[in-house]
């Protein structure tokens, strides 16, 4: 996009503001920040380096639509605000484009907009934004998964190409799936990070050195998987068969009816993952131990 659309947002959560933070800084004009409250749209653009102004959802259409309408609220809010915004008097040039930002719903959340002639699609990013200044620096070079009519699916691939990402598509039924597997890699490895940590903290560390001894053992996890493949990268208890290992972590997870029920399903399915080089009956021995 030679020439960049002014783009509105409503919802400045991290994700909102994060975007805000990262398109202004790649030169797009930036329109409104809209949220229920008018405070909340105002601490987001306090943020922000370029003037932005603040509103409420219904004052949007006190401003002809912009080219670009981000709807980054949380899922459960995202039809309802598509409604409300299907039902306010916009000015228009041209068709307009609504994207929304979740991972698990598709462009159907936006229906009431489609109806009223919007270009509609998801644009969704495969980072974890915990704080909107990291989480801008972090939208460089992210994978988004990008879906919708073939105007908004244009749209946010240009986007995601200006914001130097890089994007893929998925057929809309499944982005449920998709989005599972995000929160599978993302915020359920953090919570098995935190079931660690609690373990080492039972053997008497502090939560805070538990976290450091933990996070150089995550990162080498990680630095294997961008070189190799996930049973390659697989080390360990499972990797090697070792059955008696396998016992003795059982013995100790004895009582901790969670703990116990995360370790044997990701024991099962590591094993599965080792089994071709393992001896069958030690494959047996631990699947039996396990169950």
């Amino acid at each position: 996009m030679k020439h960049k659309t002014e783009v509105s947002i409503v919802g400045p959560g991290r994700l909102g503001t994060a975007l805000a933070i990262a398109l202004a800084a790649k030169g797009y004009p930036l329109g409104s920040l809209a949220a229920r409250r008018r405070e909340s749209a105002r601490r987001a653009a306090a943020l922000l380096d370029v003037p932005i102004r603040v509103s409420t959802v219904k004052e949007l259409a006190d401003r002809p639509a912009p080219g670009l309408l981000l709807i980054t609220t949380p899922d459960d809010q995202i039809a309802r605000v598509a409604e409300a915004l299907a039902n306010l008097e916009w000015e228009t040039d041209g068709i307009p484009t609504a994207l929304h930002t979740s991972g698990a719903l598709s462009a159907e959340q936006l229906t009431p907009l489609a109806e009223k002639g919007w270009s509609t699609g998801s644009v969704h990013p495969l980072v974890s934004v915990s704080e909107p200044k990291a989480g801008a620096r972090l939208l460089k070079d992210a994978f988004w998964c990008v879906e919708g009519d073939k105007r908004a699916v244009r749209m946010a691939r240009a986007l995601v190409r200006d914001l130097d990402g890089k994007s893929f598509s998925i057929e809309s039924k499944n982005k449920p799936l998709y989005h599972a597997a995000a929160v599978m890699v993302s915020g359920n490895v953090t919570a098995l990070f935190d079931v660690a940590s609690h373990m080492l903290v039972q053997c008497g560390l502090t939560a805070r050195h538990a976290r450091q001894v933990l996070l150089p053992l995550l990162s080498s996890a990680v630095d294997n998987l961008q070189t190799m493949n996930p049973a390659q990268a697989l080390t360990g208890t499972f990797a090697r068969g070792d059955v008696e290992t396998v016992k003795r972590h059982l013995a100790a997870l004895d009582g901790n009816a969670a703990t116990l029920e995360i370790y044997r399903v990701l024991g099962l399915w590591s094993l599965e993952m080792a089994a071709s080089r393992l001896d069958p009956q030690v494959v047996k021995r631990i699947r039996r131990t396990l169950r």
